[in-house]
């Protein structure tokens, strides 16, 4: 049966999730795969389960990273930069750990995508927690909108970043997605 009539609802699902085991990871994208299948068609053709995952993550791990800061500064009246600094390193390190494992199903030594994405969350620090959220900030704009913008920014760069250079295949037919490895199969 062609895939436009087996009831696949966006092409990162093609091939069902009736092959997956029954792990944690497979039922963290197995949700994600179900609530993109809910999005209108139009949608469903350009979000991936993982950037659904990814946001979901990401969502997660930032209200960690605010308590930290919250209860550092707050509660034990640690130094300002210190408490955000601290926040930030716990919430990016919580995030790969969890895109490794429950969203992109990493099984890739980690210590060399360790060492990567260390390096993709220095770029994006310095260009957009710094540069676009201080440059708007210095154009004008409150910090607030200025953050919030940079952090879109960032949210585009690091699901990118993650999705294709981190947590990248390599190659083989048996680690691409399904839909890859079906219309290779054609």
């Amino acid at each position: 049966m062609p895939v436009a009539h087996s009831g696949v609802t966006s092409p990162w699902q093609a091939g069902g999730v009736q092959q997956r085991s029954g792990g944690a990871a497979d039922r963290f994208t197995r949700v994600c795969e179900t609530l993109v299948g809910l999005l209108p068609r139009a949608l469903r053709r350009f979000i991936a389960p993982t950037l659904l995952g990814f946001a979901l993550i990401n969502s997660f791990t930032f209200a960690v990273d605010l308590v930290v800061l919250t209860v550092m500064r707050s509660v034990f009246g640690v130094a300002l930069w210190l408490s955000i600094t601290v926040g930030y390193v716990l919430a990016f390190g919580l995030s790969f750990l969890l895109n490794r494992t429950l969203n992109f199903h990493s099984h890739a030594p980690i210590g060399k995508q360790a060492v990567v994405y260390a390096v993709v969350v220095v770029i994006n620090y310095l260009a957009f927690i710094l540069g676009v959220g201080s440059g708007l900030a210095a154009l004008g704009l409150e910090y607030h909108v200025a953050r919030v913008l940079a952090g879109g920014c960032e949210a585009v760069y690091m699901y990118c970043a993650m999705r294709w250079i981190v947590f990248r295949r390599n190659g083989s037919r048996e680690d691409a997605p399904r839909d890859e490895r079906q219309s290779a199969s054609r």
